[in-house]
């Protein structure tokens, strides 16, 4: 099979051939039919997260069941699944007591480097990226690491739910557990944050503030719920969210990954309310806050993956999607060939892209 591998950090990827082994226990292969670019795949390929090269990256995709190994009963040849890097095992302390998204069994959820999925001709070990690696003609994943879906679902629709949807959402509604009428901010409008507004908006917040520095994505925001817009070009975000709120909002939600953005989260919101952090911040890097803000009741805190138990969430998303309340049709800015991401990312990089797929031959 074809996959993209990335073999140093700030180069372009590499197609090259790959070959995975049968499933064993618990393992099912899947034919993989869309792939998103991810922004989380482009910090990696910056080198502002370690991972052990050369690796397959790509984490969030759809696709169908080929084969299925010993003791699999979830899924059979033919299902459609959705991948979801929470890989989980169901019988650790955070699995059993509902957090299943920080599973602590390193023998489901293995960490970088440890897999040995991956083959192909060259001496140096192939790395598996986050249990996953979709950006491959075919992934061997562990059984715990797929949710069915329903086959009227559309599957390029679907990869996006692998990640980004349920990311911005789940931060929203698992995390942030925002209730009807509350005002909510999200700072940067990409896939993620689009997730996140259309979240709210599912949730009931009674105002939902998008800010980002494109019109475009400022305008697609609106028709995904947003009801208030703001360009940081315009001036001071937190005053002018301040402003627009008599005071600050009850939830900020920070999806860009930068310190300054995510001091602003903290700064614009009203006494007791929470900023939620889903972005990225690089490796290594601290964010400073006033001590004294923390008198109010205020908080902030991080989101992984949404906090999400993906296989209650991620059918319901689905559901939320054919029944025309969830608004994937907007956010997908081009479907390319695997030969093409190189370029997808290279867009994605200069801000021309929300959301971009890659599609496999069937």
């Amino acid at each position: 099979m074809k996959a993209a591998v990335l073999y140093e950090a700030n180069k372009p990827l590499v197609i090259e051939d790959v070959s995975l082994p049968k499933p064993g226990p618990r393992e099912v292969l899947i034919r993989t039919s869309v792939a998103g670019l991810c922004h989380s795949d482009l910090h990696f390929m910056e080198g502002l997260y370690p991972h052990p090269l050369p690796a397959v990256l790509g984490h969030e995709s759809a696709g169908v069941i080929e084969q299925v190994g010993s003791d699999v009963t979830y899924v059979k040849p033919g299902d459609h699944v959705v991948t979801c890097l929470s890989v989980f095992c169901g019988t650790c302390d955070n699995c059993t007591t509902g957090r299943t998204v920080l599973c602590t069994d390193t023998t489901v959820k293995l960490l970088p480097g440890v897999s040995n999925r991956m083959q192909w001709s060259k001496p140096e070990k192939l790395h598996q990226f986050l249990n996953l690696s979709s950006f491959a003609e075919q992934m061997l994943v562990h059984e715990n690491a797929i949710v069915k879906i329903r086959k009227e679902m559309p599957l390029d629709l679907a990869a996006l739910i692998g990640c980004g949807v349920i990311t911005g959402y789940g931060a929203v509604v698992n995390t942030a557990k925002v209730t009807a009428g509350e005002t909510v901010a999200v700072i940067g409008c990409g896939g993620v944050g689009m997730a996140a507004i259309n979240g709210a908006q599912i949730a009931g917040a009674g105002r939902i503030i998008a800010i980002d520095t494109n019109p475009a994505k400022l305008q697609l925001a609106t028709k995904l719920g947003a009801t208030d817009i703001i360009n940081p070009a315009d001036g001071d975000v937190v005053k002018q969210v301040r402003d627009l709120t008599n005071g600050g909002v009850h939830h900020s939600f920070e999806v860009l990954g930068r310190k300054e953005t995510a001091e602003q989260a903290f700064a614009m919101l009203t006494s007791g309310g929470t900023a939620t952090i889903v972005g990225m911040i690089p490796f290594g890097q601290k964010i400073e806050l006033h001590g004294f803000d923390f008198l109010r009741e205020r908080r902030i805190q991080g989101s992984s993956m949404g906090s999400n138990h993906f296989r209650v969430d991620m059918p319901r998303l689905v559901d939320f999607y054919l029944r025309g309340r969830l608004h994937l049709e907007d956010w997908i800015s081009a479907k390319l060939k695997l030969s093409e991401i190189n370029e997808g990312f290279a867009n994605m990089k200069a801000g021309k892209t929300l959301r971009s797929v890659i599609v496999f031959d069937s």
